[in-house]
Parts: structure tokens; sequence; C-alpha cells
């Protein structure tokens, strides 16, 4: 078995974040992973990307060329790196309320990624979380329990609750919006 994925949208939405507890929680479970990123040279607001390859086998090419998953933060993201994905198999994860032009995925989870971390855990910070257990149900690569953990070792003590909270919610809104679609 082995999965690509890739994380997309500008940079602050914390998708490499997202994919490294992702990749931590792979590696904690035995598995071989390669996680990279590149963001453009803004802090905020510029390109950003993260890429996850989890196998039970040897990784012998570190870089996601055709991603199983790609989650879409953006409008741009979506435009950009939809078209990478399998056309039978792949699945595109788009954060509903920025991405209102979803292109043609063979599956699209459509989650309100943004908005459900504001009005579920308090605040758009917590976005990435959110947008990291929609992929951890929609993969199916790494179980919850092994990203909770990676969640509490990465994240500042103080924001422990509000992330576990932000993970279940981004858990439970992929398995809705995938029953829909």
């Amino acid at each position: 078995m082995q999965k690509e994925l890739r994380l997309s949208g500008s940079g602050g939405q914390g998708v490499i974040t997202a994919a490294i507890i992702f990749a931590e929680a792979a590696t904690a479970c035995g598995m071989n992973v390669a996680q990279s990123q590149s963001y453009g040279p803004e802090a905020r607001g510029g390109a950003s990307r993260s890429e996850v390859i989890v196998s039970d086998g040897a990784i012998y090419h570190p870089h996601v060329e055709h991603p199983d998953i790609v989650l879409a933060m953006t409008q741009a993201a979506a435009d950009k790196y939809a078209g990478d994905l399998d056309p039978e198999m792949g699945i595109l994860i788009v954060d509903s309320e920025l991405v209102p032009r979803v292109p043609q995925a063979a599956h699209v989870v459509s989650v309100p990624i943004t908005t459900l971390a504001i009005e579920k855990v308090g605040k758009s910070l917590f976005a990435n979380i959110v947008a990291l257990g929609a992929i951890t149900r929609v993969s199916g690569t790494v179980p919850l329990d092994a990203v909770k953990k990676a969640v509490t070792h990465r994240v500042p003590p103080h924001t422990v609750d509000a992330n576990m909270q932000a993970l279940m919610v981004g858990y439970e809104a992929a398995k809705m919006s995938s029953e829909t679609n």
C-alpha cells in the first residue's frame, strides 16, 4: 500500500503543519514516510504546498507526481493541483467556502473547513486541523488515534483541547460530505 497526498493552500493556512502531523502519525504506526514542502517567499498569502507519501514498503521516489488525495484550501490551489489527481480514483478535498469553482475530479469531498474552524472551534487558526481530520477520514491510511497523538505532540500544550475539537469536527464533516457525494 502506498498513498500520496498533496496539501495546498496559501501561506498562513497551516497546510505544512497538517502534513507534518500526518507524517508523524504514520511514522509512529511503523509506516515509511516521505514529507516535503514548498512555499512562496511571502510569510502569509503566498502559495503553500506540502506533500506526504505513506507506504508499507520502500519509497523510491520522494516526490508526489500523481497524488491519490489533494487538499485545496484556496481556489488557486484547486486550479493548480486537481489536474494531477488520478482521473478514476483521485480524491479532491476542498474548502467549500474558499473554492467556489470545484475542478473535475473522480471524487470530491467538499467541506466548509475554515467556516467550521471559526464556528465550532472559535478561530480560523484551527482550519488546518479541521482539514487534517477530513484527510484522516478520507484517506483511511493512518488511524485516528495515531493522528490525535501526533497533534498532541506537535501543538502548544494550551491549545491541545481546541485542536482535538478541530480534528474531530473535520473528521465528522468529511463523513457527512462523502455520504452526500
